[in-house]
């Protein structure tokens, strides 16, 4: 008589220590219903305390309703404690000037936060899996990540509240779906998942698809990479912290040694000349983070050519009000303070287009080709930013509010309140220090005042 095995789906079980109460995110899925049941089976065995939890993102309607039913059906069905909730993804989107995907991921896990807060649960575990994994390195790759951004899904995240773990990341879709199937289990199945309005949906049927006829390997192979990222970032932020305490500087020097305190730091351009360009890009960025500034990869050159290359006296104004200049030893980094802009900080701007105009301590220039040759003749305004004011961020599904990217970019302070946009016909198609979306054969173009003898000039859009 043949022995018929009972199907078993991969967990990595490293994630999991005996008495671990522990909710997983349900929502009907075949990947979160999979780790429900293996869990499940396996929950004695390893200890776990589980429970069950659905968050209901008030879309789609009757569909979403028949989600919540199915998951608190599963829940009672294997014997869990099941927690659930409602919010209202679309009316936050509509407040808070961002997508679908980012508001219903943002609330998400601010539900889990909550009731790991409430001590029923110390960590939450959610169903990503491999396939998951490759199409958010793909998507971290397309918008010009760093290696950071590469390592895609983490395996553990810790919040104060307590941990989010993936313990399916090794697992794949088709395996996921092959073991429900062994077990005559059903799932649900979300509609906007076949929407191709949303980038994920894009990456997932059209692009990684389309890539797999040159690679049928490359889920995998984008998520080794992902492992390779992560493990070189744990490496890498040792490393750095301790070649940064050699040459960052803080505060100014003073006449016959030593340095005063004060505001902004320095990098010891002697020093910094002797490692190799991988650890001198890795300090620049972790000096301007000091500073709550992230810098994108023309910034990072940008100030690591001022910092070779550069002259004394040189100075370069990035994103973020950081501004950067050149002394015979060092590259001394400070957020620019708004007053030093002018009296005239400010006021409002006429510019023609094509034209220039010399304001908020910065030259800018619009110039026009082909497709845009309809707007010459024009005038754009040029002003500070103000309540309500929405942009349409580059490789971004929506537009955002201003107020949404300036908190993003870490901007407070006198320097929020005076931010230079660049206005037309009612669209801002300029943002200080963010790449928007272009508008068809118009390019702005803006170079810091304090540039000076052909130093690097500003880095923006």
């Amino acid at each position: 008589m043949r022995t018929v095995l009972p199907p078993t789906l991969a967990i990595d079980t490293t994630l999991l220590k005996p008495g671990l109460r522990l909710a997983v995110g349900l929502s009907g899925g075949a990947d979160s219903v999979a780790l429900m049941r293996a869990l499940a089976e396996r929950s004695k065995q390893l200890g776990l305390v589980l429970h069950a939890a659905h968050l209901h993102h008030g879309l789609r309607g009757e569909e979403a309703d028949g989600d919540l039913a199915f998951a608190r059906a599963l829940a009672a069905e294997l014997g869990l404690p099941f927690h659930e909730a409602r919010v209202d993804c679309e009316a936050e989107a509509k407040a808070q000037g961002q997508t679908i995907e980012e508001v219903a991921r943002h609330l998400r896990y601010r539900w889990f936060r909550q009731l790991m807060t409430s001590g029923e649960v110390e960590a939450v575990a959610t169903a990503h899996t491999r396939d998951d994994q490759a199409e958010t390195v793909l998507a971290k790759f397309l918008r010009g990540a760093w290696t950071e951004g590469l390592s895609g899904i983490h395996p553990v995240v810790e919040f104060p509240e307590g941990r989010i773990l993936r313990p399916l990341l090794s697992t794949t879709r088709a395996e996921v779906e092959a073991y429900l199937g062994a077990l005559g289990q059903g799932w649900r199945e979300d509609s906007s998942n076949r929407h191709l309005t949303f980038t994920r949906n894009r990456i997932r049927h059209e692009l990684l698809p389309l890539l797999e006829g040159w690679n049928p390997r490359l889920r995998e192979h984008l998520a080794q990479m992902a492992q390779l990222a992560r493990d070189e970032e744990a490496w890498w932020q040792a490393e750095v912290a301790k070649v940064a305490s050699q040459i960052l500087l803080h505060g100014r020097p003073v006449r016959g040694g030593g340095r005063e305190a004060g505001e902004g730091l320095a990098l010891d351009v002697i020093r910094l000349a002797a490692l190799a360009p991988a650890l001198q890009r890795r300090l620049l960025r972790f000096a301007a983070k000091e500073l709550g500034v992230d810098l994108d990869f023309p910034a990072t050159d940008a100030l690591r050519t001022l910092a070779l290359v550069g002259r004394a006296g040189q100075r370069l104004e990035l994103v973020q009000g950081l501004r950067a200049e050149r002394t015979p030893r060092e590259l001394r980094l400070a957020i620019q303070p708004v007053a030093a802009l002018g009296a005239d900080v400010a006021a409002e701007y006429s510019v023609a287009i094509p034209g220039e105009v010399t304001a908020f301590g910065m030259r800018l220039r619009i110039e026009v080709s082909e497709p845009a040759r309809a707007t010459a003749g024009q005038t754009a305004k040029l002003r500070n930013w103000k309540p309500g004011d929405r942009v349409q961020l580059r490789y971004s599904s929506g537009p955002r509010k201003v107020k949404e990217v300036l908190e993003r970019l870490k901007v407070t302070g006198s320097s929020r309140a005076l931010w230079p946009v660049l206005e037309l016909e009612g669209r801002i198609i300029w943002m200080r220090g963010v790449e928007l979306e272009p508008a068809p054969g118009i390019r702005v173009v803006a170079a810091s005042l304090e540039n000076d003898g052909g130093a690097p000039p500003r880095i923006g859009n």
